[in-house]
């Protein structure tokens, strides 16, 4: 049964993955995990969408860097963690909230909670930590108004570095939630 279950899920993200836009890489920002600077992605295992909703979701993909607010803390779109955590951290809550408060009053907009870890622990590991990460920002801001149809989640694990490097700077920058907005 579990072999199952992980080829079906190796087959969706393969599919996923497969499926992906390409986009041009931006350099990360040198001002460090404080920056909120988003790096660009694409899909891969997701959570919280219907079938439609995640077409949807990759048609909108191309668009996806200049949605959503671009003002005070909304254009912070990183949301940091500790090693091996998956707690927001409380640098963090005034960032969470204010993407809730958006989202709760914009209720057309949607995002995808993007979940990442740094190289440290294995791939099976890493991809769990992302996916709890991301869902531990998905439920703080469905507590603060948000509905679930507005939030995706997508764990990455440790595939999409933002920095390069194997020092604790470069792992800060990498134990991360990014919130891509899909539409406002």
């Amino acid at each position: 049964m579990k072999s199952q279950l992980l080829i079906g899920l190796a087959c969706v993200v393969l599919a996923l993955g497969g499926c992906a836009s390409k986009r041009p890489a931006t350099p990360p920002s040198a001002a460090g995990p404080a920056s909120g600077t988003a790096v660009p992605s694409s899909g891969a295992t997701t959570s919280g969408m219907d079938s439609n909703s995640s077409l949807m979701g990759a048609a909108a993909a191309g668009a996806e860097g200049i949605a959503g607010p671009q003002e005070g803390l909304l254009a912070k779109r990183l949301v940091y963690f500790d090693f091996d955590r998956a707690e927001i951290r409380a640098d963090q809550v005034a960032l969470v909230s204010a993407h809730a408060a958006y989202l709760a009053s914009h209720p057309n907009a949607r995002v995808r909670l993007e979940g990442n870890t740094d190289e440290r622990g294995t791939r099976e590991y890493n991809i769990g930590l992302g996916e709890r990460r991301a869902q531990a920002v998905r439920r703080a801001m469905m507590l603060q108004g948000v509905s679930e149809g507005q939030i995706a989640t997508v764990s990455y694990g440790a595939e999409r570095p933002a920095v390069a490097g194997s020092d604790e700077a470069a792992w800060a920058q990498n134990r991360r939630v990014e919130i891509v907005y899909l539409s406002q």
